[in-house]
């Protein structure tokens, strides 16, 4: 397909500049050749994609929410293909943790992650799972520098060409350059086990994935074993542990849903632990809280609870006996867990 220019034309818009480039696309901004009213416009770079635009534009379209980006128009008969969406004129949030390598300040990673959270719960119930929450996929209206100010309005969740809509998997181009693995949607380093293990996710997969986010954003870091947020930064309050604990664990034992996780972040008690069925049920001979059988770390304290924790031989990373691949580098352990 022929590459976009500056100054070509797409429906009444005129492109100005490149701001994300992806396997299959790219994404300009362009602003309207009579008014002065800016857009994003995404065009494929491959044929083959043409289709995977359309389901992402009828999906985004259905979604009205303040913390989602808005589509525009679509029309993937053209020449180019193109899907409009409102223009984010600051920066994504990759790049507001870049600029903050210790964390983010801890009132801005929560309001960021609240307003990823009511995105995310609109979006799940209207049967859409994003697969792909990341900070590359999450863009803010004001800059790195002015992240304090940030309010729960200026968050955007972009990139819903990877989401599951009634089943059907949308494998669109990305709005920005992606590292996502060829032939599984999704980022593994933000990928929920079961969704890299068997393609199989729900809604809480993609808390899953908001909790290595949160961890990210008030650490400057993705989390690694039994780490919570408070053992690098111990300003973060306990709440935020008990929360991103919640998130990055087992699929049952994960927040039901994102208003779940968003009235855990609300509140000031530690949110509770879903019931156990008692034939599966132990304590944990630490702090003597409930864990599950076959528990490699405890939940609540981070106490070792096997004799052995099995690695990832590639990264050192603590991995589960019975995981296919590592959470946190995507290698196969099926050919090698020291």
């Amino acid at each position: 397909m022929p590459v976009p220019q500056p100054g070509q034309r797409i429906n009444n818009y005129l492109l100005e500049e490149l701001v994300g480039c992806g396997s299959f696309g790219q994404v300009w901004r362009a602003k309207h050749h009579m008014f002065d009213e800016l857009v994003a416009i995404k065009i494929p770079t491959d044929a083959d994609y043409v289709q995977n635009l359309r389901r992402e534009g009828v999906t985004i379209h259905g979604l009205r929410h303040p913390n989602i980006v808005r589509a525009i128009d679509l029309d993937p008969f053209s020449d180019p293909p193109y899907l409009i969406m409102e223009f984010v004129p600051g920066d994504t949030l990759r790049t507001a943790i870049d600029a903050h390598p210790q964390g983010m300040p801890i009132d801005s990673a929560e309001t960021v992650m609240r307003g990823m959270l009511r995105a995310l719960e609109t979006a799940h119930e209207a049967g859409v799972i994003h697969r792909d929450v990341k900070p590359a996929n999450t863009l803010l209206c004001v800059s790195s520098e002015r992240i304090g100010q940030v309010r729960e309005e200026d968050v955007k969740v972009a990139d819903f060409g990877l989401g599951r809509v009634g089943g059907l998997t949308a494998q669109s181009i990305l709005q920005s350059g992606s590292d996502a693995n060829p032939g599984m949607a999704g980022t593994i380093a933000y990928m929920a086990p079961e969704q890299r293990e068997s393609g199989e996710s729900d809604g809480r997969s993609d808390l899953y994935s908001c909790g290595i986010v949160l961890f990210e954003m008030l650490t400057g870091k993705r989390p690694h074993g039994a780490e919570v947020p408070s053992n690098l930064r111990p300003e973060v309050p306990g709440r935020l542990d008990e929360v991103f604990r919640r998130c990055y664990a087992r699929r049952e034992r994960r927040y039901a849903n994102a208003a779940e996780m968003l009235a855990g972040l609300s509140s000031n008690a530690p949110p509770p632990v879903p019931p156990q069925a008692p034939v599966s049920s132990s304590v944990c001979c630490s702090c003597s809280k409930p864990v599950e059988r076959g528990d490699q770390f405890c939940i609540h304290c981070g106490s070792q609870m096997v004799e052995s924790v099995p690695r990832c031989d590639r990264c050192r990373a603590y991995v589960h006996g019975t995981d296919f691949f590592c959470i946190h580098c995507g290698k196969d352990l099926r050919v090698g867990i020291v």
